[in-house]
């Protein structure tokens, strides 16, 4: 026995050594997007999404795949038509140490509801709740309103926070008040700069490989690149796709990728008769705008090869789009194809509309948000000028395009969305349904595209039990907007991150970059330890 407890004594000191030497390592992280508050429930971001996705846990997770995990649900299951209920974890605590039980759920619900001044809200992601009842310390159950069988997609996207912060302010998250159940703690955050984590000695999930983590915001694609490659960072994000072959033959670094859920689009001003952006040849302001004519939308769409945009702009690294959401999610729809790139044709629509001269129009995009977003704006106006719409590019920091765009000041925008819940109505619901701030639908619809018979059938999509009937109803809606060309697709992303040598991570198809999933090799120390404020 005694040569066995000092086997096993032997084995629990190297098992010790190696925990020492991977949590004695740090990860510096360089990211693209920079957030616009700490606040997890504030905002459907991705910069914003990708922070509390490294702080804060969801009853329900999503893999790198978008398939459902147990979160801080270990399982849940529909009791009836309108009732949930889901099963909590035990022995699980926030970073500040205080317990998690199912106030928190409810703190979190409440606090959703309660933001105002949202440029994209959450509140869609809970527009089906009725009530939430607490059944035990360790059950709880949602009533919604009505059947609404993709509740444990939505509650995916909301991060529990604690029961005190349900009435807090979005100030006082940004004022250091961060505390989530997640793998990593706050530490320190300077805004447009970065963010400092630690471990969360508590997490249910087990300590993370690092003892410090650095997210720093490099919004310039050759300073995030140069940075890896200088070893000043461990791992970027948003790799632009020229750049992929420097990495790879530096020895330094790799690449890593994973199609992506992001869909580039441009979305129109549909809705008013006289838009910003809009004039006629000479320059002159135009009472009828027509953006407003499906003839010319179908044009615009037209006038894109989205085929060569890919292989020239984006070198590759992307699919062409013809609608929402990428085969294989649910409510994709086989019948809508890429639109065909036919000049001719756009230009006798434009003619037919009453424009055989064209029109002028300036587009607007963010500068520091997408890879080659630049390069790929200029290219879809270039596509328009040449059809006869005399196309200008006007670009902007993230910052502020984004905060004018749902203010609705421009005519045309390029964004790009994800698919957050992992099937077809995460992404036709804040898109392309009828905008009404009560609920939050349509809050990311900045064209204000609307149509009530896409509305029921979404409505009714978001009620149906039945899979095959949800589908049909998803892919009935897809092709009334499909058709209205209420957006214009161009392209679903590829997600590409690079990593230092002796590094892996397993790339999502949303694009997060989680620093707990992370690893390192055996051995790896990291560079030079990050100084982080105390938390």
């Amino acid at each position: 026995m005694t040569g066995r407890r000092s086997l096993r004594t032997l084995l629990e000191l190297v098992s010790l050594m190696v925990y020492s030497t991977a949590h004695a390592a740090d990860l510096r992280v360089g990211l693209a997007q920079i957030p616009t508050t700490l606040d997890p429930l504030f905002y459907v971001g991705g910069s914003n999404t990708e922070i509390a996705l490294n702080l804060f846990d969801q009853l329900v997770r999503q893999d790198a795949h978008q398939a459902l995990v147990p979160g801080l649900a270990t399982s849940w299951s529909r009791i009836d038509d309108d009732t949930w209920e889901f099963r909590l974890r035990h022995g699980v605590t926030f970073s500040d140490g205080s317990q998690f039980g199912s106030m928190d759920i409810l703190a979190s619900v409440r606090h959703v509801a309660g933001i105002t001044n949202s440029p994209s809200s959450l509140k869609p992601f809970i527009a089906g709740i009725a009530a939430i009842e607490i059944v035990a310390s360790d059950r709880v159950r949602i009533v919604t309103k009505g059947p609404w069988p993709l509740l444990p997609n939505y509650l995916s996207r909301i991060a529990i926070i604690g029961r005190g912060m349900a009435d807090a302010p979005t100030s006082a998250f940004d004022a250091g008040h961060v505390v989530g159940t997640g793998p990593f703690r706050f530490a320190h955050w300077t805004p447009g700069a970065g963010i400092d984590l630690v471990p969360n000695p508590g997490y249910w999930g087990g300590a993370p490989a690092w003892a410090h983590v650095q997210l720093r915001f490099i919004t310039d694609d050759a300073a995030r690149v140069a940075a890896l490659l200088a070893g000043d960072v461990d791992v970027i994000d948003a790799v632009p796709e020229g750049s992929v072959a420097a990495i790879n033959a530096g020895g330094k670094a790799r690449v890593v990728s994973t199609p992506g859920n992001r869909l580039i689009y441009l979305h129109l001003d549909s809705a008013r008769d006289v838009s910003p952006d809009v004039r006629g040849v000479a320059g002159e302001m135009l009472v009828h705008n027509p953006l407003r004519d499906v003839r010319v939308r179908r044009a615009m769409s037209e006038a894109i090869d989205r085929a060569a945009v890919v292989a020239r702009i984006m070198s590759g690294a992307g699919v062409p789009a013809g609608q929402y959401v990428p085969a294989g999610y649910p409510g994709y729809n086989p019948a809508i194809k890429v639109p065909n790139h036919d000049p001719a044709e756009a230009r006798r629509l434009l003619a037919a509309a009453g424009y055989p001269n064209g029109f002028a129009l300036t587009v607007h995009g963010s500068s520091d948000r997408y890879p080659n977003g630049g390069a790929l704006l200029q290219a879809l106006a270039q596509a328009f000028s040449r059809v006869g719409i005399a196309t200008k590019v006007d670009l902007q920091p993230g910052a502020i395009f984004f905060s004018r765009a749902s203010h609705l000041e421009y005519s045309v925008i390029m964004g790009g969305a994800a698919i957050e819940t992992g099937e077809a109505t995460g992404i036709l619901n804040p898109l392309l349904a009828t905008y009404d701030p009560a609920t939050g639908a349509g809050t990311g619809n900045r064209g204000r595209w609307s149509n009530q018979r896409f509305d029921a059938l979404l409505d009714s999509a978001f009620h149906t039990l039945d899979t095959e009937r949800r589908e049909a109803l998803l892919r009935q809606a897809a092709c009334i907007a499909s058709q209205d060309v209420a957006i214009i697709p161009v392209l679903w992303l590829s997600q590409i991150w690079g990593l230092r040598t002796g590094l892996s991570y397993a790339p999502r198809s949303d694009g997060y970059t989680l620093a707990s999933e992370v690893t390192p090799a055996t051995g790896v120390t990291g560079a030079a330890p990050v100084t982080a404020a105390a938390p």
